[in-house]
């Protein structure tokens, strides 16, 4: 399996970027975040999102050299739209801005519309934590990329509509949750389907509504459909993307999910939230709290066989220690892929190393 260091990825992955219409700055900003991704084990939002990138700038869907446009703005708000420009250089302005915000307001509260896909949510929640803030981000796909079907349903109504939610503190760094409101991103099928890989049950349903294990069947013709997070109880996985549809797509002024969908290109409207623990109280105490909280839960008697538990934050921060020190595998499917956009842009490869991971 190919592997490659950190920063020969960056490289790699900014001069595709600029090969492929990015500005220099978009280019930098978009292969970190994506670098970012695999580094952390989110490889459904890591380099294997660049052959879809760079189609959609081929095909003017997603617009170089732009940045946010403040429709509205208050001292503690602001909706933007995106132009539908790269969406991990809009959503980091905007974060930027809310944090400044916060720190005067208490709390600030930032709507993004036509905006291109954001890449991994919890980069954004950690932002906001290293600067001491609280964060609740979410998204929803802007009205198309449908993939999940109602409890019950067999044909797709709602897009994997994610949720972050992050705190400053904790041992090793900032606790953050990040995950999809389905049984899994949609990222992560493409990436199976794209290495030929089969996915684990409980994942997908094919167009018939019956369990599957063969990617393909996602994006079939009818398609099939992701599960609702949840096994049993998946209406509440369910229920939650709902809600994060309403919330970034009318809140926006975006587009929520419909019939037909929007003739909009792929993208996100998305809901950024950034909270002053200092504003709000005591930074002394909510050290002390979430120290004692932490020493707490982690200290709970274990079940035979479990060894410690954990908590969120931990599986990226341990994946980050052992991937920068041991580079980042990338199957040879999505590896071949990124060879053929490199070889057709006339971008030289990095070297590889073919080592087993």
């Amino acid at each position: 399996m190919p592997c490659l260091g950190a920063d020969e990825l960056r490289q790699f992955s900014g001069k595709l970027l600029v090969a492929g219409g990015a500005d220099a700055s978009e280019a930098t900003t978009v292969a970190s975040s994506l670098v970012g991704a695999n580094l952390r084990g989110h490889d459904s939002h890591g380099v294997m999102r660049l052959p879809f990138y760079l189609d959609r700038v081929a095909s003017g869907h997603i617009k170089t050299g732009q940045s946010l446009e403040v429709l509205r703005e208050t001292p503690a708000m602001l909706t933007c739209d995106g132009g539908w420009g790269f969406g991990q250089v809009l959503a980091r302005d905007l974060v930027g801005r809310l944090i400044t915000r916060a720190q005067a307001a208490g709390i600030a509260c930032g709507a993004l519309r036509r905006s291109a896909h954001i890449g991994r949510l919890g980069e954004y929640s950690e932002m906001a934590a290293e600067s001491g803030m609280a964060a609740i981000v979410c998204a929803n796909t802007h009205g198309t990329a449908q993939r999940v079907a109602p409890v019950g349903g067999k044909r797709p109504r709602l897009g994997t509509n994610p949720i972050s939610i992050g705190m400053p503190g904790g041992q090793g760094g900032p606790f953050v949750l990040d995950f999809g409101t389905s049984a899994t991103a949609e990222g992560k099928v493409r990436v199976q389907k794209i290495a030929g890989a089969e996915v684990p049950e409980g994942w997908v349903l094919d167009p018939h509504g019956r369990p599957t294990t063969d990617p393909n069947q996602l994006y079939g013709d009818p398609p099939g459909t992701i599960l609702p997070m949840g096994g049993g109880q998946a209406y509440k996985g369910f229920g939650l993307a709902l809600m994060i549809e309403m919330l970034c797509g009318v809140l926006s002024e975006g587009d929520c999910v419909q019939s037909p969908p929007p003739p909009v290109p792929l993208g996100n409207c998305a809901m950024f939230i950034v909270i002053s623990i200092e504003r709000f109280g005591s930074v002394e105490h909510a050290a002390r709290e979430l120290a004692g909280m932490e020493a707490y839960v982690r200290g709970v008697p274990l079940i035979d066989g479990v060894d410690r538990v954990i908590l969120p934050g931990d599986p990226e921060r341990e994946t980050l220690a052992i991937r920068s020190v041991s580079g980042i595998p990338i199957d040879e499917g999505n590896w071949q892929a990124l060879v053929e956009r490199a070889d057709s842009l006339g971008v030289e490869l990095p070297e590889v190393d073919n080592g087993s991971v």
